[in-house]
């Protein structure tokens, strides 16, 4: 598969990683030159201008900071029209850890509006950290990856991108449920500022105390 990447961040470059590890062919735009070009050099990949990457993509990764999304969708232009587009964006400020998308709506509806593109949200959930590990693999089950998108040609491409990362694809409904993704990302996002580890955002046990407590007596020694 042709994957067009736009943006050069740590999403996209924690992503593009494995969909190469993976076999699909890349190409990657970004607003800063010198990391888009950093990235391809250590993918064996191409970059080029936005129109360039949106008519080599079969399908496009947007990995770009809320602040830069409405310069990145202007010059994008309707090149991305009738194409699967993955959003792993999240529009989330992080005063208030809220979001700055109106009420009900989602980044993901702003996206797929302005390109004409058949937009899923996926992969917003997780730091990229998270994305780099071969697999995400937790207490030796599968990461879960939830997704959501109106088009079935689109949901089948994104099912197939979350399963070559070595994850278990949850479909979670059409796109009106990308507000929800994005709204559980803020309380993410919230726990990360706070020092959590991103691999285990939501582990609030501290194992090696369960761990302890859960070793039997041993014969020789007492409670």
């Amino acid at each position: 598969m042709r994957i067009g990447i736009f943006g050069a961040g740590a999403m996209a470059g924690a992503l593009g990683t494995r969909w190469t590890a993976a076999g699909h062919e890349l190409m990657i735009t970004g607003r800063t030159a010198a990391k888009a070009r950093a990235l391809a050099d250590g993918w064996g990949a191409r970059t080029g201008g936005f129109g360039e990457v949106a008519e080599f993509a079969d399908v496009a990764l947007i990995a770009v900071l809320h602040q830069g999304m409405a310069a990145t969708l202007d010059r994008i232009g309707d090149a991305l029209r009738g194409k699967v587009i993955i959003d792993c964006n999240n529009p989330v400020e992080v005063e208030h850890f809220t979001l700055v998308t109106p009420p009900g709506r989602s980044m993901a509806q702003e996206i797929e509006r302005a390109t004409g593109g058949h937009v899923v949200k996926a992969f917003n959930l997780c730091h990229a950290r998270v994305w780099r590990l071969d697999p995400p693999v937790f207490d030796g089950r599968r990461l879960t990856v939830p997704y959501c998108g109106d088009d079935p040609a689109a949901l089948d491409v994104a099912r197939r991108l979350i399963t070559d990362l070595g994850c278990e694809p949850l479909p979670v409904g059409g796109l009106r449920h990308a507000h929800h993704l994005e709204a559980t990302a803020a309380i993410v996002i919230s726990l990360l500022f706070g020092g959590h580890d991103p691999h285990t955002v939501f582990n609030l046990v501290d194992r090696t105390t369960v761990t302890t407590s859960a070793q039997p007596t041993s014969p020789d020694r007492r409670p």
